[in-house]
């Protein structure tokens, strides 16, 4: 039985901040829905102190942007971009269309069809995440949406830098300087000055992640999501210092960010731990890691192997890093996780920044039921149907009359019936169910 030998000491506040959120969210997106562009500019200047009538950036002011990095960021960020454009067109070439005879004279089939208006999300906050960008204006763009809106939220009083380079060079239609609950209710729901989208997508803080939620159905979303979360799978076949080093690495996220080392080494967890106070006092993003560690970090000791997989599938977390001398075999029989890091070689740093794959991944056990953002998630897998002879017609017709009538549906039977009696020549009488045999 799984022994926790450093439990998670904030998880009973959850229920209390979201309740509160909740409420606040609700309150700012009435105040947009009711006034439009001023309420998104009273917000603004609310939360980030940032005022101007027109939020949208200027090519001039992209190009500005653009001029404040060096040569080398500006390659290191096209090579992060093609990472991920490579990656989310493999993805899509592995959507295709479908046409198929079922039987003689009746075809089916599906078309992928992009979505139309995509508002992509790019966090701010505490520091400029460029790489959501990447993950979500690429990812739109290769699944062949018509228009891409993108937000980020000003940093230190004016566009970042680095997000807005980003956001161009992926290739977005419109970018905005607004942030949180203003940004993504201005999108979803539509401003004088910012015509609304069909679907939001992009990680952000708890406010942003309630805004989503609440606009559901609205608009279409990518992921109900929470803070950043990560669980290192490690036995003896490596130390303590790589384990605390991953587990640091993203507890920096923010002070809410789980992170759990689940191991069958005493050893290791107890090395890990041991590592996790070391590190803490030269780990420049220290005050942010150190409470998540606190709160939310957790050292669970397991029997074995077979145990370890178990709670790895109970916890279900967003970001798995595994690293034992079985990988393989994990990644055979591991089902609940947002993304999967196989070997020491490899980190969830690499997954967040460069390597490819998509960042914007399932939170809070929801991995349990779906995968993160990816080029089919911009995209509707939409049916249609033909039938191309009289016969067919009049077979599937006879079929659906009785069904209808069996559930009571006079009017779907007469659809059905209309077309027996037109291309079957059967003589079938208002409202009554078809006869067996159709000539």
């Amino acid at each position: 039985m799984a022994i926790w030998l450093k439990q998670a000491a904030a998880k009973a506040e959850r229920q209390q901040q979201q309740q509160q959120v909740r409420s606040d969210v609700e309150t700012v997106l009435a105040h947009i829905e009711a006034r439009g562009d001023d309420a998104v500019r009273e917000l603004s200047i609310k939360f980030d102190g940032f005022a101007r009538d027109d939020f949208r950036l200027t090519p001039q002011e992209i190009n500005a942007c653009l001029q404040q990095l060096t040569k080398q960021e500006i390659r290191d960020i096209e090579f992060a971009q093609e990472q991920v454009h490579n990656f989310a067109q493999a993805q899509k070439n592995c959507l295709t269309d479908l046409a198929i005879e079922t039987r003689p004279g009746v075809i089916l089939g599906h078309r992928n069809i992009p979505i139309s208006h995509v508002g992509c999300y790019v966090p701010g906050g505490k520091y400029p995440l460029l790489a959501s960008a990447h993950m979500s204006i690429i990812t739109a763009k290769v699944a062949g949406c018509d228009r891409i809106v993108s937000c980020a939220p000003p940093f230190h009083g004016k566009p970042a830098a680095a997000i807005v380079a980003a956001q161009s060079m992926a290739g977005a239609d419109e970018i905005y300087a607004l942030g949180g609950i203003q940004a993504v209710g201005a999108m979803a729901i539509g401003t004088e000055r910012i015509a609304p989208v069909d679907m939001l997508v992009g990680p952000g803080n708890a406010w942003v992640a309630e805004a989503k939620r609440q606009l559901f159905g609205r608009v279409g979303i990518d992921l109900f999501a929470g803070p950043t979360e990560t669980l290192v799978i490690a036995d003896d076949s490596v130390d303590g210092e790589l384990c605390a080093t991953d587990l640091l690495g993203q507890a920096e996220h923010g002070p809410t960010s789980p992170a759990i080392l689940l191991t069958c080494s005493r050893q290791l967890a107890e090395d890990t731990e041991r590592y996790i106070h070391q590190l803490l006092l030269q780990l420049p993003t220290a005050d942010v890691a150190q409470k998540a560690w606190h709160d939310f970090g957790e050292i669970i000791l397991c029997a074995d192997h077979d145990e370890m997989l178990a709670e790895a599938n109970r916890i279900a977390s967003e970001h798995v890093q595994v690293m034992t001398d079985r990988d393989d075999w994990y990644h055979q029989n591991m089902r609940n996780y947002g993304a999967l890091f196989l070997g020491p070689r490899t980190n969830v740093a690499y997954g967040d920044k460069v390597i490819g794959t998509n960042h914007t991944l399932p939170t809070l056990g929801a991995s349990r039921y779906t995968g993160g953002l990816w080029v089919g998630k911009f995209m509707k897998t939409c049916t249609w149907q033909r039938i191309t002879s009289d016969a067919a017609s009049a077979e599937i017709g006879a079929y659906c009359s009785r069904l209808a009538l069996l559930e009571g549906f006079a009017g779907h039977a007469e659809q059905a019936n209309i077309r027996v009696r037109r291309y079957g020549q059967q003589d079938v009488p208002y409202a009554t169910p078809a006869p067996v045999t159709v000539k």
